[in-house]
């Protein structure tokens, strides 16, 4: 006798679904029937888009502020109250406040490093390497692109922002495909604060941007010079990207959804006019021609201030607050915002998964440097759109952010949730090894 299920839906003579598929199964025909009448529950998301806060925003200058703490954890930022009751945000979240009921909140996110490329790693794939810092799980665009069966002329996982992730340590190792090779990694695409789009991999056609791709003969000996390029011998990173690329500008809509100079100055401005936010609309954008996976990288780097490079990452060791001030608060409450009310006002939000998360948080307390250091313990996410339940805060830290107080939510858990909303449920997973024995994020759907 085998059990399926734990569902109870009780019949007019008191006999639940689950005790009748008990039963029935021990009668070959009726039990075949029943199950191959069984349908999978339907995918909630059509569309993810992650905001990858890369470096480690601090959960307690942002949206689990500390107001009763010393001085020494809570900062110098006040705290403003949202549109519900007895949930506050860092003042540096003014819009985000005024639209929390229309995403979530979770409060008890934990890693199990403090290395951003080891944590890193594991955040965006949801488990740690087999031998240290490699061999790790294709990160979850990479599954739902080797899954996706859709529209041939768009990768259906695409990475926006400035570059590969790196730090200072060297690459993240989970950036896209990890043990199933680079044919599953990202399709890059670069988005300035202008009006840039920028595809590396047709670089090789000096001076190439989308804009200048509609002439129709034009484009034809663009692309017979890419037909005798790949002819040539070249690395196999460089092909896969090559042919992504040939498909992508064959394509009349594909390069229609990158052609972000096509906006409206309005709508534009309503995200910023930095690359966080115009990366934001390009997402959205990318949503509309029905891509299934995208990752808006904040920064290509972590750090935001290292040697003489400034990249503006979360990496806040020095000038946390400065920066939180001046540069990282008001840009993410203005884009995120911009995002989740352009999603709402196309008719999009319910059908797009929005996720906004680092790979930890940071220090409860202020260091010597007046900044705060990693911490892998304790951090936030953000969560809206498809599936998803909206105006609550799951999880809940102590008196200082240090640890969460029940239920921690690991990446396995982050990662089964983002991937079950796109339809991707546990029978898939298994089939390809992927998230062993994750759980949802039960209180969000």
């Amino acid at each position: 006798m085998f059990q399926v299920g734990s569902f109870k839906a009780g019949g007019c003579g008191g006999t639940s679904r689950r005790a009748f598929l008990q039963a029935s199964l021990g009668i070959p025909l009726l039990g075949q029937s029943l199950l191959a009448a069984e349908k999978r529950p339907a995918a909630k998301a059509r569309s993810v888009i992650l905001l990858w806060l890369w470096g480690g925003p601090s959960h307690l200058d942002t949206f689990d502020p500390k107001p009763t703490a010393p001085s020494t954890v809570r900062g110098p930022f006040a705290t403003i109250q949202t549109r519900i009751p007895g949930i506050h945000f860092s003042e540096l979240f003014p819009r985000l406040a005024a639209r929390n009921d229309r995403f979530s909140l979770v409060r008890s996110n934990v890693n199990i490093s403090n290395a951003h490329h080891i944590a890193g790693s594991i955040a965006l794939c949801g488990s740690p390497g087999r031998g240290g810092d490699k061999d790790y799980q294709p990160n979850f665009g990479s599954i739902v692109q080797r899954l996706d069966k859709g529209r041939q002329d768009l990768p259906a996982f695409i990475a926006v922002g400035p570059g590969h992730l790196n730090t200072a340590a060297g690459d993240i190792e989970a950036y896209g495909g990890g043990i199933w090779g680079p044919a599953y990694d990202p399709f890059p695409v670069r988005c300035s604060e202008i009006d840039n789009v920028e595809l590396p991999s047709l670089k090789l056609l000096e001076g190439q941007t989308i804009s200048r791709l509609s002439d129709r003969s034009h484009l034809q000996r663009e692309l017979e010079g890419i037909n005798r390029l790949q002819n040539q011998q070249r690395p196999r990173q460089w092909t896969i990207d090559l042919q992504r690329a040939f498909r992508l500008v064959a394509s009349k809509e594909g390069r229609h959804a990158f052609d972000i100079s096509s906006e409206d100055e309005q709508t534009r401005g309503r995200y910023g006019r930095t690359q966080f936010g115009q990366s934001c609309l390009l997402a959205r954008r990318l949503v509309e021609a029905e891509v299934p996976y995208i990752q808006v990288n904040w920064s290509e780097y972590v750090e935001n201030i290292y040697d003489n490079r400034t990249d503006f990452g979360w990496d806040t060791h020095w000038l946390n607050f400065e920066n939180m001030a001046d540069r990282h608060g008001p840009i993410l409450d203005r884009s995120l915002s911009a995002l989740l009310d352009d999603l709402a006002e196309r008719g999009l939000l319910d059908s797009t998964l929005v996720v906004a998360m680092g790979e930890f948080g940071r220090t409860p307390s202020i260091s010597a440097k007046g900044g705060r250091d990693h911490w892998e313990r304790c951090y936030f996410s953000i969560w809206a759109g498809a599936g998803i339940q909206p105006g609550i805060v799951v999880g809940e830290s102590d008196s200082q952010g240090n640890d969460p107080l029940a239920d921690p939510i690991t990446p396995t858990t982050v990662g089964t949730t983002i991937l079950d909303q796109l339809g991707i449920h546990s029978e898939q997973r298994a089939s390809l090894r992927v998230l062993p024995g994750g759980k949802l994020i039960e209180p969000l759907l």
